[in-house]
């Protein structure tokens, strides 16, 4: 009973006429996420079963999905179960938590498509030395770094946050992102100034580096043949559109979410929906079409389900 009595509830104050149209919601939000969950998990299990797709850049395109599907896993399952809810609370140290894995995980995709850039700049422009460089202990490497620092930054945000004083419990949001930081009476200068540290170190410095990658590589490819080219083209422009997708998502988080203004309550309820929604799909569209290999082997995949199905249909 005590321990009830000190619990602290935040009200998630984000949604619209939820009472109204709360099965519309949750009939929509459980089918994309259903959709988000075969998408990403049928690329992943193609990946994995082949072998000619046990590449450096293959398995970086499998942990960014995972990183996906992990993501939409952590804000998916409480909408649901805040549209069918008469209060849409969440515990103070939960929604720490939701904040802690949601950037670890959007931290991390800038990581990963950092490692995907230097995979592409040593397969292009130094082919000769790509099995040497890129071998399974710098993939390895790469895959925990792109995990770990993210998660070492938000844990110093987190636990920041979780000492602090709190003078508003409604939450203009959907689920707990920066929004957390309007409940503080005080933001504390921890928060503050890690705060941009990580912004620099997460997002600005990854960016940078792909930037600057793929500056170099297009450089090359131009002044090289035409099979260099479309290479630099077919490999390059999936990663390229996704950078793109994530940082203009990025962007809107850093700069509305995290100020408190009068942002009308529609417009923050779309956009914030676009962060959850929009980038989990976009991802496995990009690769499983864009992707020549990866696209090849599921044509394979579904031709072969269907003529399973069919014999089974006809026994």
């Amino acid at each position: 009973m005590d321990e009830e009595l000190n619990t602290t509830y935040v009200t998630l104050d984000g949604y619209i006429e939820v009472n109204k149209y709360r099965y519309v919601y949750f009939c929509i939000i459980f089918t994309l996420y259903i959709i988000i969950i075969c998408s990403n998990s049928t690329i992943v299990y193609v990946i994995w079963i082949h072998k000619n797709l046990h590449e450096p850049m293959y398995i970086f395109i499998a942990a960014l999905l995972l990183n996906c599907l992990l993501y939409s896993t952590t804000i998916y399952p409480k909408l649901l179960i805040d549209f069918l809810s008469e209060k849409q609370v969440i515990t103070y140290s939960a929604c720490l938590f939701q904040f802690f894995i949601f950037y670890t995980l959007g931290s991390s995709e800038f990581f990963l498509l950092a490692a995907m850039a230097y995979d592409r700049y040593v397969a292009i422009c130094k082919p000769l030395e790509y099995p040497t460089i890129m071998n399974k202990t710098t993939v390895s490497i790469f895959l925990v770094v792109s995990w770990l620092i993210p998660a070492f930054h938000i844990a110093v945000q987190a636990i920041g946050s979780a000492e602090a004083t709190l003078c508003n419990f409604n939450l203009k949001g959907i689920f707990c992102n920066n929004a957390v930081y309007t409940l503080q009476c005080v933001r504390s200068r921890l928060i503050i100034v890690f705060g941009v540290v990580a912004l620099i170190d997460l997002i600005i410095l990854p960016m940078l580096f792909i930037v600057f990658t793929y500056t170099n590589i297009f450089i090359i490819s131009y002044q090289s043949c035409k099979e260099v080219r479309k290479k630099a083209a077919e490999t390059c422009l999936p990663h390229l559109l996704v950078l793109i997708s994530i940082s203009c998502l990025s962007i809107y988080d850093v700069s509305i979410a995290r100020v408190e203004s009068d942002f009308p309550k529609t417009a923050r309820l779309l956009m914030t929906l676009q962060i959850v929604l929009y980038h989990p799909l976009f991802n496995p569209f990009i690769y499983g079409l864009k992707m020549k290999e990866i696209s090849k082997q599921l044509k394979r995949f579904f031709c072969h389900a269907r003529i399973i199905t069919c014999i089974n249909y006809e026994c």
